[in-house]
């Protein structure tokens, strides 16, 4: 399937339906009085965050969304039907915005949360609404409120608990097809990786966290270059960031704060983010010299950042990185629910 992560579509809000003149009319009741119903409400239009859809793919192809009217009053005080609502199911992570002023609405991030993107106009009140002691027979009633009619932007931004974040080649996709069940297409060329990929990490039997593989970011992605600046906004919902470096990279620092510029300048607060390394293709430095490269390169990088030296095609060091992972999201989830509310 292929993944869209923005869209625009145009909705609308049915109108409400007219509220009834009318009057009773019944053999034992003289002066039967008004008698005109309420007209029904108009539908209104929805979000709702379904936790099983991954992609805006449906919406491209479907752009138009339409509730329907309220229905109009009767005789006998009968109130119109009301309209239906549309439900616009989307991932978990999609911010609606509207697209003339880019002015957010919100955003769905629980399953079966539901945001409003147009409500229905309110049905207008029959003459029955308006008889009073000095008005016995109202021979009025109102119109039903118009809907509303709006183009609104659709962005999905993937919540993934831990986001790979490395320059093409360094392993990623290799990564996070060997420590879960995700199936990227790997090869031995730039930008192999063109969309995002989920992957279900598993940490011992009852343990587990998403991982994210993106797609790689070179130097200049936060101004257009490669494919880093579409999908450099998917790294703002993850939890924790897991650098990927080849430990066989002469410059494995220079590449770690090229990455980090890049991060900055697209959003100052992801480096707010906690961060870990990967020190990848592990396998491809001989097994003496290994320590000592490992050693070098903790002492050239900085002292609070966790490194793990891992190599995917060996299966070496995963686990440990796993479990590093683990701890690192759940001192960031604590440090989360400490933080107080806005």
């Amino acid at each position: 399937m292929k993944f869209v992560d923005y869209v625009t579509i145009t909705v609308r809000s049915g109108h409400g339906g007219a509220g009834a003149v009318a009057f009773r009319r019944e053999k034992y009741i003289p002066k039967g009085g008004p008698a005109g119903g309420d007209g029904g409400d108009g539908g209104s239009v929805y979000l709702e965050g379904d936790p099983h859809l991954y992609t805006l793919l449906d919406l491209r192809y479907n752009r138009h969304h339409f509730a329907e009217n309220g229905q109009p009053g009767s005789g006998k005080n009968q109130k119109g039907r009301d309209g239906r609502d549309v439900i616009i199911r989307v991932p978990l992570g999609t911010v609606a915005r509207i697209t003339e002023t880019g002015e957010v609405i919100g955003e769905v991030l629980r399953p079966g949360q539901r945001l409003l993107l147009a409500k229905g106009g309110r049905g207008g009140k029959g003459n029955a609404f308006f008889r009073s002691p000095t008005n016995q027979t109202p021979r009025y009633a109102q119109p039903g409120e118009p809907g509303e009619e709006k183009h609104i932007t659709l962005e999905l931004k993937l919540l993934a608990d831990v986001g790979l974040v490395g320059l093409p080649n360094a392993g990623k996709s290799t990564l996070i097809a060997s420590i879960s069940a995700a199936r990227p297409k790997i090869a031995d060329y730039p930008f192999t990786t063109l969309e995002p990929v989920l992957g279900m990490v598993y940490v011992g039997e009852f343990r587990s966290f998403v991982m994210a593989d993106l797609p790689g970011i070179i130097e200049g992605a936060h101004e257009g270059r490669g494919l880093g600046l579409r999908f450099l906004k998917h790294i703002e919902r993850n939890a924790v960031l897991l650098f990927v470096i080849p430990i066989v990279e002469e410059a494995v620092l220079p590449i770690y704060n090229t990455l980090l510029a890049e991060l900055e300048a697209f959003n100052p607060a992801l480096l707010e983010k906690p961060r870990a390394l990967a020190l990848t293709k592990l396998d491809l430095i001989p097994e003496a010299a290994r320590e000592e490269r490992i050693a070098a390169l903790q002492a050239e990088l900085p002292a609070d950042l966790p490194v793990y030296p891992v190599s995917a095609v060996a299966h070496i060091g995963l686990e440990t990185l796993k479990e590093g992972l683990w701890r690192q999201l759940q001192a960031a989830r604590m440090a989360h629910l400490a933080e107080p509310a806005a």
